[in-house]
């Protein structure tokens, strides 16, 4: 055994002088990127050893990634580090399935993985029939990595209180550090509107899109600071981030984001006053059809509105409603009735996931264009989570998406009057509200083809389905 244990040390010698060999002759040639070499064997280490701080290694990289695309390099679009690292766990993890040791039979009998099931092959389908199944294609594969590691994998992982803690504060610390970049580029503009769309890159591609981010982490970071048994430090620590985390919000200038913060408070009032998820479905199914049938006089209401967005926040929130000069507002609307066209040319399967830039253009009346409008697919997509899909995979598109909002609506509430334990009460409640914030900014964008909003998106959708799992019974243990 001893001579066994000596191959091995000499083994380990031999394999450290050859890697520091290839490194030092890589530094002497100036090929510098030989120096990723040992993080590339750690990632390659965790992937097989610990696959659990994998996933939590690309949280934290997350709100620091960078399309290529955006930089111009290769014409590629991929956000380094995240999507060659979450390819890889999805094909990782297909492995484990197809060996047998997968994870927890529960998870994938659970209802909202169900409904994510259908959701998936409906796509799939969809880009069999698709108008460029290229496109469509990977489309569908960046949204099989995501929901593999932050949904399937990651509810596994949340089985644990710690790292699903951990999880939340990864992103959370690392997004401060975006924030404060982010201000500090701004400051130097005098914090106008103009330069608020930009100043984020290359971090995030928009305003709007870090807005959306910042607002799904806004009931998060309350949550956090509600949680007992906490350090004075990172008390300190969190209330220090969710101070920036404001100022960041603000100035913004993200009117969705800022909307979509007052839905979610809207919700957490229904939920203490225990109003039934019955309830509140109907209420909006009549002010649904309120809004249809007065939609005429409520379009000449809203055309009277002449409020440009501007650098003052109340007259910026004033031309939320201006559908008469916002150049911002009528380009959306633009997208809206592409989308619609869209659908109506392709009702049942539509035109391919993903493909909404590549196609819309022809559909643009020149009464709807506006002076941002394109003709190059470069302009973004239909900028509703709702319409997208309607345009892009037919009506059982919208269908799943709003099948998936109902049915984590359902969940929560449920759990919400059911768990006794008031930590994990509050980290359900914050994770379902962040959801909302989404699907309430929905209406007007969308964002889950991007690591920024799909890690959070997947994860907190995994939070809610582990809580159901793994902590609802140990919850009512500790209450007895």
């Amino acid at each position: 055994m001893m001579h066994q244990a000596s191959i091995s040390v000499r083994t380990l010698y031999v394999l450290s002088a050859i890697f520091i060999a290839v490194v030092g002759v890589g530094i002497f040639m100036e090929h510098y990127e030989v120096l990723i070499i040992p993080a590339a064997l750690v990632v390659f280490w965790a992937a097989f050893f610990q696959l659990d701080y994998l996933i939590l290694f690309i949280t934290f990289c997350t709100p620091f990634s960078i399309n290529l695309e955006q930089l111009e390099i290769g014409g590629v679009g991929m956000y380094l580090p995240t999507e060659p690292l979450l390819f890889g766990v999805l094909i990782l993890f297909v492995f484990k399935l197809l060996s047998g040791r997968s994870i927890d039979t529960a998870i994938f009998k659970h209802p909202i993985s169900i409904l994510i099931y259908g959701y998936l092959v409906w796509m799939a389908l969809t880009c069999v029939t698709s108008e460029m199944p290229i496109v469509s294609l990977k489309f569908l594969t960046t949204r099989l990595w995501f929901i593999a590691s932050f949904y399937f994998l990651a509810v596994h992982i949340f089985s644990s209180r710690r790292k699903m803690k951990a999880y939340l504060l990864l992103y959370f610390f690392s997004l401060i550090c975006v924030i404060i970049y982010t201000v500090s580029r701004h400051a130097q503009f005098g914090f106008d509107k103009d330069s608020a769309h930009w100043v984020m890159e290359p971090l995030f591609k928009d305003h709007t899109s870090y807005g959306a981010v910042l607002a799904m982490y806004f009931p998060i970071v309350i949550a956090l600071l509600m949680q007992r048994n906490m350090n004075v430090l990172m008390r300190v620590l969190l209330t220090i981030g969710f101070l920036i985390l404001t100022i960041g919000l603000v100035l913004s200038y993200t009117r969705a984001a800022w909307i979509s913060i007052i839905g979610a408070a809207m919700i957490l009032t229904a939920l203490l006053l225990r109003i039934q998820i019955r309830q509140i479905l109907i209420g909006t199914s009549i002010a649904g059809a309120v809004l249809l049938v007065g939609w005429d006089d409520i379009v000449m209401s809203l055309e009277q509105n002449k409020q440009e967005s501007s650098d003052d926040l109340n007259e910026h929130v004033s031309s939320i409603s201006n559908v008469s000069s916002d150049a911002s507002n009528l380009e959306r609307l633009n997208r809206w009735h592409c989308a619609i066209e869209l659908f109506k040319e392709r009702p049942i399967v539509g035109w391919g996931p993903g493909t909404y830039q590549f196609v819309y253009a022809p559909f643009q009346r020149s009464k709807d264009r506006t002076i941002i409008s394109t003709n190059q697919g470069d302009g973004g997509n239909a900028h509703s989570e709702y319409l997208g899909p309607l345009c892009e995979q037919g009506v059982l598109g919208a269908v799943w998406v709003i099948a998936l909002l109902l049915a984590i609506s359902n969940l929560s509430f449920k759990l919400f009057y059911q768990l006794k334990d008031r930590d994990m009460k509050t980290l359900l409640t914050s994770a379902y509200l962040g959801l909302m914030t989404y699907f309430i900014h929905g209406v007007l964008n969308n964002y889950l083809d991007t690591d920024k909003a799909s890690i959070p998106f997947w994860g907190f959708i995994a939070i809610l389905v582990a809580i159901d799992l793994y902590h609802g019974e140990e919850s009512a243990a500790q209450s007895i």
